[in-house]
């Protein structure tokens, strides 16, 4: 027993940054993560799933990540006129005015580390969840969006 401890101790100690990484996002996979903060424009490509708007990004490691509170219906009514939406459409979306945004959400109170978003024209408010930091170092004053099909 002795013997064995030293070497599980040893062994720990080498794993511990793997568990580590692996609480934090995955193991091996910090190379393939961008800091997508950096972009003026970012882009994702949201799909229907389990009843919601949900996307993955490889870049910053989210999968099946949820739109939730409020957000799909605001998501529903963007895409109104984008057949086949619900296999996925292109969601551009900036802190930045951009040239065709269709919709800009102004920001209200944090709530559970995220932010509420509100569309000053219907006044329907909806949750981003801390993801939202993911894409952005502090929560936007405003979010410019812009829905269109998904390309090839």
């Amino acid at each position: 027993m002795q013997r064995i401890a030293p070497m599980l101790i040893a062994t720990l100690c080498l794993l511990t940054p793997c568990l580590a990484s692996l609480l934090l996002g995955g193991c091996g996979n910090d190379a393939q993560l961008t800091d997508v903060r950096n972009n003026q424009i970012k882009v994702i490509q949201p799909y229907r799933a389990n009843g919601t708007w949900v996307f993955d990004d490889r870049a910053t490691g989210l999968k099946a990540e949820p739109f939730v509170h409020g957000i799909p219906e605001m998501i529903d009514r963007l895409v109104a006129d984008i057949p086949s939406a619900h296999k996925g459409f292109r969601l551009t979306f900036s802190a930045q005015e951009f040239p065709g945004h269709e919709l800009a959400v102004e920001r209200g109170a944090p709530r559970s580390g995220g932010y509420y978003y509100r569309d000053p024209s219907t006044g329907r408010q909806g949750w981003l969840c801390p993801a939202l930091f993911k894409y952005f170092r502090e929560a936007p004053e405003t979010i410019y969006v812009k829905a269109d099909p998904a390309g090839p």
